[in-house]
């Protein structure tokens, strides 16, 4: 279950990092965009390999529930 709490937390915080650019963007569009869009980049990035992380622990969980059973 250890795995399902780490990356629901990086799911979290990789949605705080995206959300806080969009906001600095939003606040000041010319300020620094291209480092913007690089942290938004790599945040979408990080809250897809948590994702992977979810659905490779929820296989790993059916086929250990699919042995027991």
């Amino acid at each position: 279950m250890q795995a399902i709490a780490i990356a629901a937390a990086g799911i979290a915080g990789a949605t705080d990092r995206f959300a806080a650019s969009a906001a600095r963007t939003a606040r000041d569009p010319l300020a620094d965009l291209a480092g913007e869009t690089v942290e938004r980049m790599t945040a979408g990035t990080a809250f897809k390999a948590n994702i992977a992380v979810l659905k490779t622990a929820d296989h790993m969980y059916a086929s250990l529930l699919d042995i027991l059973a």
